[in-house]
């Protein structure tokens, strides 16, 4: 195998699996599990990458040895190059754009708030009052999305890219945290749309269990 994915159950990661079958790159599957108490990854990551997170990846196939590459964007983006530009950038110059802003929007803008409510959620009392305040500020980000998929079939245009793949996981965890779907026709097209791509099927298959599909 060339790519080794370190992939942790219910995570980021998946999306990982599903580039790798999207671009029919040769690659093997680490998984690890979550601590069932504090739900976080397991030390045995560290052995990899010194954060200890996943994803992860090892390409064996360069000639100075295996290459470890962190953080999902990084990693679609090496997975892009290293697949000759399949998935990448559209040739159209707004696609281009769009491409590029929903690749880091996904986790530098979608994914924070996201996180904050799931965390707050786990704290008695004032963390559940706290969600209330963090609930209007994703419906910005879900109406805005919603208004972004009703013109056109994919994030950055009319061809499925990287971008999309990068979408998937702030998007499906909206859905279970904060009712992405709910009114929002779009957001839920793209959805079943995406689950029922045969690529996003067998990353799925390889993946093990993973709660937001």
């Amino acid at each position: 195998m060339t790519i080794r994915v370190h992939h942790l159950e219910n995570s980021r990661s998946q999306r990982v699996l599903w580039m790798l079958e999207e671009l029919e790159l040769p690659y093997e599957v680490v998984r690890y599990a979550r601590d069932p108490r504090t739900m976080l990854a397991p030390p045995e990551l560290r052995k990899v990458h010194p954060l200890g997170k996943s994803p992860v990846i090892e390409d064996t196939s360069t000639a100075a040895g295996p290459r470890v590459v962190a953080e999902t964007g990084a990693i679609v983006e090496y997975l892009v190059e290293k697949a000759d530009g399949r998935l990448g950038p559209p040739s159209h110059r707004e696609s281009v754009l769009r491409y590029r802003h929903f690749l880091h929007y996904a986790e530098g803008s979608l994914m924070p708030p996201l996180l904050l409510k799931l965390v707050l959620g786990r704290i008695p009392l004032f963390g559940r009052s706290a969600q209330k305040r963090i609930q209007p500020m994703i419906d910005v980000h879900l109406d805005w999305i919603e208004a972004e998929l009703g013109g056109r079939p994919w994030f950055a245009g009319e061809e499925f890219t990287a971008a999309d793949v990068m979408m998937s996981f702030p998007l499906e965890a909206a859905v279970a945290r904060a009712g992405a779907a709910e009114a929002r026709p779009h957001i839920a097209r793209w959805l079943e749309t995406i689950h029922a791509r045969p690529a996003y099927r067998s990353a799925l298959a390889k993946g093990g269990p993973y709660a937001y599909a």
